[in-house]
């Protein structure tokens, strides 16, 4: 797979060209880096990319923003022998990744199991917990100096689909992708592939885990997925409400898969410190979506307008009336289009320029201090 192999060495590939600016060529299958030299110049984290850590934790990478030599990052499976630690329930199933027992939280994202994994990690290994001086809080992340590898979903896909021998869902999988890519004309090298899959460490039940670089190409598959089903080629998999509006989950042959987008390195425009986040009060309200060409990533940005509120509790000044919902859970990506409404619950923040001092506002859902966040598509 295409790995970073953390240990002592010069910064290079199998090649030894140069990695710059978190572009990875699809040519680029294996590279080592030294840790000391590991900075945000020569990788750059994009969301979804899977993180294993020296004590064999794995974690994906949340978002675009991170801070110098860490990643924000959301833990996804813990090596079994230290389940007794985490006083959460875990699934029976069990993976493996080489000879890595791994188990599986029966519930990732939830505010108690976040917090949970915080306390845990506090005790446990110190170093994962953050204090931001920007989020005014502390938060899971992964130091550079933890890191074992990073999986990348786009060379992950490069390597299984040169792999000689493949498993039936591994063929398959190679099947859809070269289905959508001639359907949808997005190249190949646009796709990739995470999940146990990527990871191969998948089961004869595993779904197939998709993802697309760049918002043009996530709108292009989107649109091509549709005409599959209509044609009986494909059909979609509604197992939540949600699922109907995303329409991001689908059944090819017997295989169920699911697709999502991943920005592109030039679609990358955000900084970490730039702005500090000032929490204010929880609220609930509906509002117009006016602009949803970053709907599609993680953190999902909504711009809005005609921000109604649900309840007195919810009531803002002129000056709080917030212009964008940001979901850092990834359920409510693409959830709703341009001049459809949605209600959502989050919780209002103060967003400062640091340099400037210029500030709006927006209405952030998932900030894992309670449960009830969400975002809701309006009947039209």
């Amino acid at each position: 797979m295409s790995i970073f192999n953390v240990h002592s060495g010069k910064l290079k590939d199998n090649k030894g060209w140069k990695i710059g600016r978190g572009i990875y060529s699809s040519k680029l299958l294996h590279f080592t880096v030294e840790m000391d030299n590991l900075d945000a110049k020569d990788w750059i984290p994009r969301d979804g990319e899977t993180l294993l850590t020296r004590e064999s934790h794995i974690f994906y990478v949340f978002g675009y923003k991170h801070p110098d030599n860490r990643v924000f990052a959301f833990l996804k499976y813990i090596p079994s022998n230290l389940k007794s630690i985490f006083p959460i329930r875990f699934l029976r199933q069990k993976w493996k990744l080489g000879n890595i027992e791994l188990a599986r939280p029966e519930k990732l994202y939830t505010a108690k199991n976040y917090q949970t994994f915080s306390e845990t990690f506090r005790r446990r290994f110190p170093n994962y917990l953050y204090s931001c001086p920007y989020l005014n809080k502390e938060v899971l992340s992964v130091p550079y100096e933890n890191i074992e590898r990073v999986y990348l979903p786009n060379e992950c896909l490069q390597k299984l689909v040169k792999r000689d021998k493949k498993d039936r869902l591994q063929k398959e999988a190679v099947e859809l992708v070269s289905l959508l890519s001639n359907e949808s004309q997005v190249a190949l090298e646009d796709f990739g592939i995470h999940g146990s899959v990527g990871l191969n460490m998948h089961s004869v039940y595993s779904d197939i885990d998709l993802v697309v670089y760049g918002s043009q190409n996530f709108r292009k598959l989107e649109r091509t997925v549709d005409r599959l089903v209509g044609e009986g080629r494909l059909k979609y998999v509604f197992t939540k409400k949600i699922d109907r509006a995303r329409k991001h989950r689908g059944r090819y042959e017997d295989r169920r898969f699911v697709y999502n987008a991943v920005r592109k390195p030039e679609e990358i425009n955000a900084q970490y410190g730039r702005f500090r986040y000032m929490p204010i009060k929880n609220v609930t309200f509906s509002c117009m979506v006016v602009d949803d060409s970053e709907n599609m990533f993680r953190p999902a940005i909504y711009q809005i307008r005609n921000y109604q509120p649900d309840d007195p509790a919810s009531e803002l000044t002129e000056e709080q009336v917030p212009t964008k919902v940001l979901s850092m859970i990834g359920y409510y990506r693409n959830v709703a289009r341009q001049r459809e409404g949605i209600k959502v619950s989050g919780t209002l923040e103060c967003v400062e320029n640091v340099e400037t001092g210029e500030a709006y506002h927006q209405v952030v859902v998932g900030t894992a201090t309670r449960e009830k966040e969400y975002i809701e598509p309006l009947l039209r």
